[in-house]
């Protein structure tokens, strides 16, 4: 059977370390997808309004 004290839960302070990386890869992808949104919305605007 396995130990199950070999297998210790992941600290609370290991995930502070990644959300710098989280929260620059959002910004990453949201940007251009914001940015593809709002032309998206404009040219249909412009398309049905004339």
């Amino acid at each position: 059977m396995s130990d199950s004290s070999s297998q210790s839960p992941p600290d609370a302070d290991a995930g502070k370390d990644r959300r710098p990386l989280i929260a620059f890869t959002w910004l990453w992808v949201g940007t251009p997808l914001a940015y593809g949104l709002y032309e998206l919305i404009r040219k249909a605007a412009q398309l049905f309004t004339g």
